[in-house]
Order: C-alpha cells, then sequence, then structure tokens
C-alpha cells in the first residue's frame, strides 16, 4: 500500500493516579496515559498528546507523571515537526497536553468538544487555543485519509470520538481513546449488546448506542488511551 504499510503503535505518555473517590473502589488507581502513532501512506497520524500542564489543585489531585512527548516521540524515530496530522479523542489536558507543540498542523475534533473545551470548566485554555493552532473540526463521522476515519463515541464527553484504521490486509483497529476506560469495560459492553440482540430476558446492563457502528467496522483489535490491554475478538463477530 504506498510506499508505507498502515502501522500503529503505542506511544507511552506516562501515568496518573486516579483518586478513590473516582475510581468506585477503596483505593486509588495508577492509569496509564497512552497516544498512539498511525503510519500511513499519505503521513503520519498521532492520536493524543499526553499529559499537560494543570493548575495546582489539577495536580494534586491527580498526581500526573509526563514523559515528554519529543522524547516518546523520538523513540518511535519521529519528532513532532514530522506529525502530519493530530487527532484528539477529547481535549481534557491528559489527551491533548502536547497540542501546542504542533502549530499549523491540522488537529481534527468534534465541533461539539472543541465548543465545549472553549466553554470554560473542561480543559486548560492555553492547551486548545495557541498560537498558530489550526483545528480541522468535524461533525459526526468522517474519513480523514483512505481507510482512517473518525467515529463519535459521546460518553465520556459529548464530543468523545474514536479513531478506524483499516489495515493492509482489510482487518479494522479501533482507537477508542477514552470511550471505554479499559479493555474489559468495552468487552462487557460488547456482551451486553450481544445478549441483548439474542434475546435474552430484562434486566441487562445498558450500553452506548455508537458501540453497534463501531462492531459494523468488525475489529480485530481495539485499543484505549488508560489501559494497555487490548480487546480481541473471542470469535467470529456477531451481529
Amino acid at each position: 500500500m504506498g510506499h508505507h504499510a498502515v502501522a500503529v503503535r503505542r506511544i507511552d505518555l506516562g501515568y496518573f493516579i486516579r483518586p478513590a473517590v473516582e475510581t468506585g473502589g477503596p483505593e486509588p488507581r495508577v492509569e496509564a496515559v497512552l497516544a498512539y502513532l498511525v503510519r500511513h501512506p499519505d503521513g503520519l497520524l498521532l492520536f493524543d498528546t499526553g499529559i499537560g500542564a494543570a493548575d495546582p489543585e489539577t495536580e494534586a489531585h491527580y498526581r500526573p507523571r509526563r514523559r515528554p512527548l519529543p522524547e516518546a516521540l523520538a523513540a518511535a524515530g519521529v519528532t513532532p515537526a514530522d506529525i502530519d496530522l493530530v487527532v484528539n479523542c477529547h481535549l481534557h489536558f491528559d489527551h491533548c497536553g502536547g497540542n501546542p507543540l504542533f502549530p499549523g498542523t491540522p488537529i481534527v475534533a468534534q465541533t461539539a468538544e472543541l465548543a465545549a473545551a472553549r466553554g470554560g470548566g473542561h480543559t486548560f485554555e492555553e492547551l486548545i487555543d495557541f498560537p498558530g493552532v489550526r483545528y480541522e473540526e468535524v461533525s459526526g463521522e468522517a474519513e480523514l485519509w483512505p481507510g482512517i476515519r473518525v467515529v463519535p463515541t459521546p460518553g465520556h464527553t459529548d464530543g468523545h470520538q474514536s479513531l478506524v484504521v483499516r489495515r493492509d490486509d482489510g482487518t479494522a483497529l479501533v482507537l477508542a481513546g477514552q470511550a471505554h476506560d479499559t479493555a474489559a469495560e468495552y468487552g462487557y459492553a460488547l456482551l451486553a449488546r450481544r445478549a441483548a440482540g439474542e434475546g435474552v430476558e430484562p434486566p441487562l446492563p445498558a450500553y452506548r448506542p455508537w458501540l453497534d457502528r463501531l462492531a459494523a467496522f468488525d475489529p480485530r483489535r481495539v485499543l484505549f488511551a488508560h489501559d494497555a490491554s487490548v480487546w480481541e475478538p473471542t470469535g467470529p463477530a456477531a451481529g
């Protein structure tokens, strides 16, 4: 496929401590912050950019440990200047922290997400509107490059989006961002969808309606922003 096969590489950008009040359990949880570098014949795409600078209250709340994005990209053999397109699953500070390193580079965000980010109380303004920023707003699903598609997956935020990558062998890989916090949660939601589709009597857990759209791509792998585990199907896709 062109001069480069489509390939996806995970980029480790540090971690933060989610306090017990947010985990639903008795203990805090240490969560990874992961970005993804997509090599494509049309260029290099970076999905999420890591943990940005925050105010003292947020720093104390989450206690983040950052791996500088240029250092992380260097390990993959690229620099920020090599990136042709940035896509953020959403614009919280732990997903768009490196955006100011990309003046002039198109940044793809859902219109609803950008509006929320500019509305206050959502993120940190200096990560959103910085000198040279160039947004490509999309409203809904859109193909960015051949075989590269953003799909709205609202829930964590109203403007959350995931990225579907069609690989050279025709199979799909989904970069789900924080559509679900973990691979296990995604798997539970898929099973809830399957049970509902097979007519299991209520009560059943609810699942997001966009799961139907992601399942239609029949992904062979689904990767996440805060979980290094990877979801893979156990057998032929259902539905």
